[in-house]
């Protein structure tokens, strides 16, 4: 399986966070869930994605099914393809009435992304099921004492292995160790919340670095940038010849 660039989604139902990171991010796509639904205070199901979707036009959105049951599963998810369209990736928990809709929504082209994994052998059957992304829950693996990092580096060496065209998106994080830990072990993709990522870009660590450089910067050339600086010589350029 030929290698790509690490894949950004934005873990999200907020319209402004998805405006936001468009603006500094390549995002791959935009991934949701009922309690971020119920975080949002959607009231509109259907008019709230649509929104979504329209905002992030090629990048595909991934919604979640809600059924508990196989039947109730993949008519969860014919609605909602009926509704966004085909490019709409279709949530899955992997346990056994997920698989069972899975085997039957693969036959008709859906695309799956395989949720709920706290467990290597779920990834290993998401997996043999042809899922086109397996979510491996990072921070809620490791507060029951599963090891993530190992669990995301084997379904990796799986997916190498068998030539698979599954990805690993990563999801559930609590930090950004857990984020670049889920990197390192292999993962091909990964999705988090504007929180985390104003979590590392707002560090007061980053800010002191800029505002030192730039102070050091003005004191030097007596200009607050370098469009300035450049200005104020052409300024000075144009006086002296007309002197």
């Amino acid at each position: 399986m030929g290698e790509s660039h690490m894949e950004i989604m934005l873990d999200t139902a907020n319209t402004q966070s998805i405006y936001s990171c468009q603006q500094f991010l390549n995002l791959t796509g935009v991934t949701t869930n009922p309690t971020i639904l119920k975080k949002e205070g959607a009231s509109n199901f259907f008019s709230h994605m649509k929104e979504i979707k329209k905002m992030i036009g090629q990048i595909p959105i991934h919604i979640q099914t809600i059924g508990r049951t196989e039947e109730e599963m993949i008519e969860d998810a014919q609605v909602i393809i009926e509704e966004l369209g085909k490019d709409t990736f279709i949530k899955v928990p992997v346990n056994q009435a997920g698989l069972q809709a899975i085997k039957k929504l693969k036959k008709e082209d859906y695309l799956i992304t395989g949720t709920a994994i706290y467990t290597e052998l779920q990834g290993y059957l998401a997996i043999n099921n042809g899922v086109d992304y397996i979510a491996p829950y990072y921070n809620r693996m490791q507060n029951q004492g599963i090891d993530a990092m190992k669990v995301i580096d084997s379904l990796r060496t799986e997916i190498e292995h068998t030539q698979s065209p599954t990805k690993i998106l990563a999801a559930s994080f609590k930090n950004c160790e857990q984020v670049t830990t889920a990197i390192r072990s292999g993962a091909h993709a990964i999705t988090l919340g504007k929180e985390l990522l104003d979590q590392v870009l707002e560090m007061t660590s980053i800010d002191k670095a800029v505002r030192g450089f730039q102070e050091d910067w003005v004191q030097t050339f007596q200009a607050e940038t370098i469009g300035e600086l450049k200005r104020s010589l052409i300024t000075s350029e144009i006086n002296l010849s007309i002197k």
